[in-house]
């Protein structure tokens, strides 16, 4: 019971890596505020998390606006007293994705074959409203829940701990579209600058960097088998990570099992940065 009595917040908390870490936090004792903008699976969430006999709350989010996710931090303090962790799971690939819309992210890889026959022109091609809608939800909307949260923890006096995720795409250009590549290498520095703002408060931030892991959000790689071929021939271990796999390292980054860590990032890959 790593986190016993503990309230964590998880933006992106419906699906995949950030479903995984609810479940993972309730079983070591935490209750859990699910952050995300869809309803419906984040309701799923709550619910898997209260059938192993702790509390949980869904409160709407987008990211990147600054007002929800006032409210998301002050929804956590009003019904269970404190914050204690919070991570940052809320993230796109691109600026149409909707966790388990797969036509849409089929759509967006067709795009980069598109250009095939002209060298360079996917880079020019990018559209400044996807762009934006990128950055500002996975690198504008870490900055606001790290902001909000910090908040609530320094007015409490709490050395929480804030876990962000980034991506093996904060460090290796191939490894998504462009502008999610820079919105995690973003969210990366801002890890660090976060990890050294917060430390006199006594919070800790550190990110993990996750590799390929099975979600709605890499589902359709497997229509592109030349994609899927590649990918997977970068990966050492032969496989596809888990959400569990990220959950269990955002349990150990939560816990005081690592508490000399600060602005540090873990990265379950699968051996992808042993190459």
């Amino acid at each position: 019971m790593r986190l016993e009595n503990q309230v964590a917040v998880i933006t992106g908390g419906a699906n995949g890596i950030g479903r995984a870490t609810a479940i993972r936090f309730a079983e070591e004792g935490a209750d859990i505020v699910v952050a995300d903008v869809l309803a419906e699976p984040a309701a799923e969430t709550v619910a898997a998390v209260e059938a192993l006999g702790r509390q949980a709350i869904f409160v709407q989010l987008d990211a990147a606006s600054r007002e929800l996710n006032e409210a998301m931090a002050d929804a956590a303090v009003e019904r269970f007293g404190r914050i204690d962790v919070v991570m940052t799971a809320a993230g796109i690939t691109h600026g149409g994705y909707v966790s388990g819309d797969v036509e849409a992210d089929r759509k967006m890889l067709r795009r980069r074959f598109d250009h095939a026959d002209q060298p360079g022109m996917a880079f020019c091609a990018v559209e400044l409203d996807d762009w934006q809608r990128v950055i500002d939800v996975n690198l504008t909307g870490t900055f606001l829940a790290l902001q909000a949260c910090g908040r609530r923890m320094i007015d409490l006096g709490i050395a929480g701990r804030c876990i962000t995720i980034a991506s093996i795409a904060a460090k290796h250009p191939d490894a998504g579209p462009v502008a999610y590549t820079v919105s995690k290498a973003g969210v990366w520095m801002l890890t660090k600058k976060a990890a050294r703002e917060l430390a006199p408060a006594g919070i800790r931030v550190n990110a993990i960097g996750p590799g390929f892991i099975a979600t709605n959000m890499t589902t359709m790689v497997d229509d592109f088998a030349e994609v899927k071929d590649a990918l997977m021939g970068q990966i050492p271990l032969g496989r596809m990570g888990q959400p569990l796999d990220i959950a269990n390292a955002a349990l150990f980054l939560a816990s005081d099992e690592s508490s000399y860590m600060t602005g540090e990032i873990l990265h379950p890959d699968g051996g992808y940065f042993t190459e």
